[in-house]
C-alpha cells in the first residue's frame, strides 16, 4: 500500500532481473492480426476479475479520480484524464461533461465550467450544473465519508460546511447562475483544479433521486453504463445505459454490452484464470493484480501469453523516511551516508525485482506529468556505495559506525519485511547496525503518521491523486499540512517557509508545462537535503484474457481502462 493510494502488492514474487518484459511502457494487451475497429466493438460480457471490492460505489464516498476503472464506466465528471490513447499522453486532463477543462480567473481562485448540451442521465432526464453541485455538497456529510480531503481545503467555507443533509443548506462558494454553468471559488489560487475535478465527487447527483447512505445500491448513471446489481462494492454488474451515446462522450468506447466485477479473489487464482482463458476468462481482465512469478517465468517462451500482458506505470514512489526530530536524523550528513549505502536492487529483487519496479533516485515518478528532473546526489550505483558511507559517517562524527532502528509494517509488500531486511542488509556493509521494528500493519500506519509517535526512521511510499508535482510534493514537504492529530505524510516535519512559498507558487500555474518545470525545481531543491532516500518506482503489467481487445495500461492510475476494452 501506498499511504494513500493502492499500489499493487508485488510481495512473494521471485527475482527475475533482465527479463524481458511484454510491452514498453503504456504498450496494449489483448492484440489481434486485425486492426481494432471501434465501429464494430459493440456487444459481449467483459469480465473484471480483482482481489479488493470497490468498497461503497456512491460518488461521494469513493477515493478515486479520472481513470479508466469501474466509477468511470458510471460517473461522469467535469473533466476526465485522456482515454484515447495509452502511454504517456492518458496522464492528460481532458473534458469530459464540461466543454473544456476549466476557465480560471486571473489568480486560479474562480473557477467556471460550461456543461455540453444533450447530456441525460440513464432514466433519459437531463443533467444540470445543479446537479454536479448537489452531487459536491453531499459529499461533505459525515454520513458519507472516504472521498479526498481537497474540497474541504480549497472552497471558500468549505472548512466548516457539513453537507445538505439536516437542514445544512448549500455551499455558497459554488455557484449555478444557470443549469449549464458552475462557478467554484476557492480560497488560494489552485491551478490543479481541472484534476481535481476528475474526482467522482464532482459526479452529477439528481437530488429527487438521493437516498443518503442508500444511494450507493443504486448510484443514477451519467456514463455509458447503469448498475444493475451492487453487493456492497464486491460484485457489480453494470449494462448499457440507453440514454448515453458517444456523440456525447467522445473519450469512452463502451464496448461490451455488460461488464461484471468480481472481487474478493486472491491474486494467484486471478492469474492463473486469466492465463488458462477458459469459458468466461477469456473475456476477463486483471482489475487491480500484476502478473506474478508464475507468468514473469512463462514470457519469454510463450509469445501468444506474452502478447496478452500490457505494461505500464502508476506515479508512485517507496521511500525511506526520516524524522529529523529524532537523533542521529537531524544530522544532514548521516541521512546522506545511509543515502549512499543502500542497495536500491536488493530492494527491487525484493518486491519481484526488474520486472515489477525500477530504481529511483528522485522523489517525483519518471513521468512528465510530474514535472521529473532527473538528479542523483548520492550517486551509489544499484548495489550501494559502503565505502563512501562509511567516509561520509565518519565525517558525521562516526568513525566506528552507529546503530539505528528501522519501523516497517509485518505485512507483506513495498512496506514490509523483506524490503526491511534488504535495507539492515546494505546498511550493515557501511558499518550501520540497523535493528528492526515490526509492526501490524494498523499499528504502523497510526505511528508513522502521528508526528509525536513517529519513528526516526521507518519505510514510507507516496502515490498521487492525479498526475501532477502538486499532489505528490505538497503533502510530503508543505509545513501547513503537518497534521499534529494524525494522518500526517510529512515525515521529515518540514515547515520551511522558502518551500511553503515554492508551492504556493507553483499551484498558481495553470499551464500544465509550466506547473511541471516548477514541481520538478522544487523536487530537485529538495532532494538535496536528503529528507527522503527515494527506492523504487513500481511498474505495472497486467494480463487479459484470449478473446480481450484494445485493452492498455493507464499512465493515470496503473490499470487497465475498461472504457476502451472489448471482447470477442
Amino acid at each position: 500500500m501506498s499511504m494513500r493510494r493502492v499500489v499493487a502488492a508485488a510481495a512473494g514474487f521471485v527475482a527475475l532481473v533482465g527479463l524481458a518484459t511484454a510491452c514498453g511502457h503504456g504498450g496494449g494487451a489483448g492484440a489481434s492480426d486485425t486492426a481494432f475497429d471501434a465501429a464494430t466493438c459493440q456487444g459481449g460480457t467483459l469480465t473484471v476479475l480483482a482481489q479488493n471490492g470497490q468498497g461503497k460505489f456512491d460518488p461521494a464516498e469513493l477515493y478515486t479520480s479520472g481513470g479508466g476503472k469501474v466509477p468511470t464506466l458510471v460517473f461522469r465528471t467535469l473533466t476526465t484524464r485522456d482515454h484515447t490513447t495509452g502511454g504517456p499522453e492518458s496522464a492528460r486532463v481532458v473534458p469530459d461533461l464540461a466543454t473544456d477543462t476549466g476557465e480560471p480567473s486571473q489568480d486560479a481562485t474562480v473557477w467556471t465550467y460550461h456543461l455540453r448540451p444533450g447530456l441525460k442521465y440513464e432514466d433519459g432526464t437531463p443533467i444540470t450544473t445543479q446537479d454536479i453541485k448537489y452531487g459536491i455538497e453531499r459529499s461533505f456529510s459525515p454520513q458519507l465519508p472516504g472521498g479526498p480531503p481537497y474540497l474541504r481545503d480549497w472552497l471558500v467555507g468549505g472548512e466548516q460546511y457539513q453537507g445538505p443533509y439536516n437542514g445544512g443548506g448549500d455551499l455558497a462558494s459554488i455557484e449555478t447562475p444557470d443549469s449549464a454553468t458552475i462557478v467554484f471559488r476557492l480560497t488560494k489560487p489552485e491551478g490543479d483544479f481541472p484534476y481535481l475535478a476528475t474526482a467522482t465527487q464532482f459526479a452529477p447527483v439528481p437530488r429527487d433521486k438521493d437516498t443518503g447512505t442508500d444511494y450507493q445500491k443504486h448510484p443514477i448513471s451519467s456514463g455509458p453504463y447503469e448498475v444493475v446489481s451492487n453487493d456492497s462494492g464486491k460484485n457489480i454488474v453494470l449494462q448499457r445505459n440507453p440514454y448515453w451515446s458517444r456523440s456525447i462522450d467522445d473519450q469512452r468506447l463502451a464496448c461490451p454490452d455488460r461488464i461484471v466485477y468480481t472481487s474478493g479473489l486472491d491474486p494467484a487464482v486471478i492469474n492463473q484464470r486469466l492465463v488458462a482463458s477458459s469459458g468466461d476468462d477469456a473475456r476477463a481482465v486483471s482489475g487491480d493484480t500484476n502478473i506474478d512469478a508464475t507468468v514473469l517465468a512463462r514470457l519469454n517462451g510463450d509469445p501468444s501469453l506474452r502478447r496478452r500482458v500490457a505494461v505500464g506505470d502508476f506515479g508512485a514512489t517507496q521511500y525511506l523516511a526520516f524524522n529529523p526530530r529524532v537523533q542521529p536524523f537531524d544530522n544532514p550528513l548521516v541521512r546522506q551516508a545511509i543515502s549512499y549505502a543502500v542497495d536500491r536492487q536488493a530492494v527491487i529483487n525484493a518486491v519481484g525485482g526488474s520486472a515489477l519496479a525500477k530504481p529511483a533516485t528522485t522523489f517525483l515518478p519518471d513521468q512528465p506529468a510530474f514535472g521529473y528532473t532527473p538528479y542523483d546526489y548520492f550517486p551509489a550505483g544499484p548495489s550501494g556505495d559502503p565505502a563512501e558511507a562509511k567516509q561520509v559517517l565518519a565525517q558525521a562524527g562516526y568513525p566506528n559506525g552507529l546503530t539505528i532502528t528501522l519501523t516497517h509494517s509485518t505485512t507483506p509488500g513495498d512496506t514490509g519485511p523483506a524490503v526491511a531486511t534488504a535495507v539492515q542488509q546494505a546498511l550493515q556493509k557501511a558499518g550501520i547496525t540497523v535493528r528492526l521494528d515490526p509492526l501490524d500493519d494498523d499499528d504502523y500506519q497510526t505511528k508513522t503518521q502521528l508526528p509525536s509517535s513517529e519513528p526516526g526512521f521507518f519505510i514510507g511510499g507516496w502515490g498521487a491523486d492525479w498526475p501532477s508535482g502538486g499532489p505528490f510534493l505538497a503533502p510530503i514537504f508543505d509545513g501547513r499540512q503537518i497534521l499534529e492529530a494524525g494522518g500526517n505524510f510529512n515525515s521529515a516535519q518540514l515547515d520551511d517557509p522558502q518551500v511553503n512559498a515554492e508551492i504556493d507558487a507553483a499551484n498558481r500555474l495553470t499551464d500544465p508545462a509550466q506547473a511541471a518545470r516548477a514541481w520538478g525545481a522544487l523536487d530537485a531543491q529538495l532532494g538535496k537535503q536528503a529528507w527522503t532516500v527515494p527506492l523504487y518506482h513500481p511498474i505495472y503489467q497486467m494480463l487479459v484474457g484470449k478473446d480481450v481487445e484494445n485493452a492498455y495500461v493507464s499512465e493515470w492510475n496503473g490499470m487497465y481502462d475498461l472504457s476502451r476494452i472489448s471482447v470477442k
